[in-house]
């Protein structure tokens, strides 16, 4: 069983309470568009850290990670990329891949839009943490936490950063 921190859209945005509100979590995910490697840096100091790059991160951040990241985690296949798209609409970049790969969760970020969807044509949650930072037109801030047990997610918990 493992609890996991979820956030996107930092844009080099940091704020203390990302650690406060992931201080049990056994790993934080960011989805893309950190925006500095200290945003990074600072996390992995409080527990280990995967993320992807998005679309507004340099060449530090490009450097140590990918555009999309694969990986298994408990008894769970993950697919994770900054620019991803939605159930049914999924962005062309990475359509083709979920159809063949078929991961039990989705995660993305990009819109700034909190958004959580079973995909039941591909047996896949989706998950869109929303935006982290500051930067965007977002009313409010949100993180996402939730356990992977085997492959199912329970405990799912959205948070609004006031």
């Amino acid at each position: 069983m493992k609890r996991i921190g979820l956030l996107s859209d930092t844009h080099s945005w940091w704020d203390d309470k990302y650690l406060f509100h992931f201080n049990d979590c056994d790993e934080i995910w960011h989805a893309g568009d950190i925006g500095s490697m200290r945003i990074i840096e600072q996390l992995e100091a409080h527990c280990p850290v995967r993320a992807v790059c998005g679309n507004i991160d340099g060449s530090d951040v490009r450097f140590r990670f990918k555009e999309i990241a694969r990986f298994r985690i408990e008894d769970c296949n993950v697919l994770m990329k900054h620019i991803g798209g939605y159930p049914g609409r999924y962005d062309a970049s990475i359509r083709r891949t979920l159809y063949q790969e078929q991961p039990q969760l989705f995660i993305s970020g990009h819109s700034h839009i909190l958004k959580i969807e079973y995909d039941k044509l591909i047996n896949c949650l989706h998950i869109n943490p929303g935006a982290a930072g500051k930067q965007g037109w977002q009313q409010v801030r949100t993180l996402v936490k939730f356990t992977i047990n085997g492959c199912k997610f329970e405990d799912l918990e959205v948070i609004e950063l006031k």
